[in-house]
């Protein structure tokens, strides 16, 4: 295998792929994973903050991308939804969308992206090692959703909590586990296409 080529088994064949097509596949494939936990939702009738599987992407998307890729991945998604591609929650789209209450998680997902790709960086990781990465990917996600809620809905910083925190604590922790399960199932191949 050279620094430009990924090996991967396919069956009895090995395929050699570019490094630089890798890179576009993955990242390509991240942020249409991420368009579509989008529209995977379920909107909450206290909180202008829906649940989706958008967290369960970013996670995952950090992880097997890397720091570099996996922010870009989320970067794009971001600027696809600004250029007004219907890609954020609802089918909604635009650069106003970016400024409403939901602004600041997706900022969150670029940043989360790369913090996990930061930590884990292109060795094999354990268990443990994932699972704080990708939780800390989450605390910074919610941080930065939290604070923007609290600015654009012009409320106290507790009761955006209570908005934007409580309510996705449970669903978080299965999609946490699950994301970090997934990964360290794939990290071997993952770190061989994308390192």
């Amino acid at each position: 295998m050279t620094i430009l080529s990924a090996v991967w088994e396919f069956g009895n064949q090995e395929i050699v792929l570019n490094k630089t097509v890798c890179a576009v596949i993955g990242v390509t494939f991240f942020t249409l994973f991420t368009i579509s936990g989008a529209y995977i939702r379920l909107p909450l009738p206290f909180t202008p903050v829906p649940v989706t599987l958008q967290t369960f992407t970013v996670l995952l998307a950090g992880a097997v991308l890397g720091r570099k890729l996996g922010i870009s991945s989320q970067v794009l998604y971001v600027a696809l939804g600004c250029t007004g591609l219907p890609v954020f929650a609802n089918a909604q789209a635009g650069l106003l969308y970016l400024m409403g209450p939901t602004g600041g998680y997706l900022i969150g997902f670029a940043l989360a992206a790369w913090v996990i790709g930061l930590i884990i960086g292109e060795k094999k990781a354990g268990f443990i090692k994932i699972l704080s990465a990708m939780f800390l990917g989450e605390v910074i996600l919610f941080s930065l959703g939290v604070a923007w809620l609290s600015v654009v809905l012009h409320i106290g910083i507790y009761k955006a909590i209570l908005l934007g925190l409580l309510p996705f604590i449970p669903g978080d922790i299965v999609k946490l586990f699950a994301a970090a399960t997934a990964y360290y199932e794939i990290q071997g191949r993952a770190r061989t296409i994308f390192s």
